[in-house]
This record gives structure tokens, C-alpha cells and sequence, in this order.
């Protein structure tokens, strides 16, 4: 059997030249990018960009999933900090923090 030759394209940087990012910024860009690691979460945050005001109960009206799977990836999305959430009782309200998905782009665009 022949062996296929190597045709990647080959790196001209030398070790010398590679750098690693910053720590703080490796961590802020995997915390934020995971937090829209998953399909579900992805539509919760174009359903909250695409709104004026902040969203309560719709949410689960406008997805495919039980109300407790989307309370979960609700759950994530406020932790990391994309999603804000205000108690209005008996509900909660959902808008997007403008100044967390501000930091998720310049992170990806300085990527």
C-alpha cells in the first residue's frame, strides 16, 4: 500500500513567534462562546435581540422544549453573564446584557 504524501499546508511562524493569549482573555471568550455552545441557547439570545422590552413566560411559548430545559439554558446564559434576569413576581423577566455580548464581540473579533 502507498503512502499518501503529507499535502497540509505547511506554518512558517517559528516557536519564537507563537504566543499564547492572555489568560483573562482565553477565560472570558471560552465562558462566553460556552455559553452559546448549544442550539437552544443560541434562540433564547436572537429571541432576546430581537425584542424592545424583556421577555417572561414567551420564551417558553417560542421554543420546542420544556419549560424546565429552558429554565436550565436560562440558567446557564445568566451566569455567564449574556442573559440578565428581573424578578417580577411571580415571573422573571429575560433581556440580554448589552454589555456582555458588547464583551463577546470585540473577544471574537481580537480572536
Amino acid at each position: 500500500m502507498a503512502r499518501s504524501k503529507d499535502v497540509s499546508p505547511k506554518c512558517d511562524a517559528t516557536a519564537e513567534e507563537l504566543t499564547l493569549p492572555e489568560v483573562a482573555f482565553a477565560e472570558d471568550l471560552a465562558k462566553l462562546t460556552w455559553a452559546l455552545a448549544h442550539p437552544a441557547r443560541v434562540r433564547i439570545v436572537r429571541l432576546l435581540l430581537d425584542r424592545t422590552s424583556c421577555m417572561c413566560g414567551e420564551i417558553v411559548d417560542e421554543m420546542p422544549l420544556a419549560q424546565s430545559t429552558v429554565s436550565q439554558h436560562l440558567k446557564i446564559l445568566k451566569e455567564t453573564g449574556l442573559v440578565q434576569g428581573e424578578i417580577d413576581r411571580p415571573r422573571v423577566c429575560y433581556c440580554i446584557n448589552q454589555q456582555a455580548l458588547a464583551k463577546l464581540k470585540k473577544l471574537v473579533a481580537d480572536l
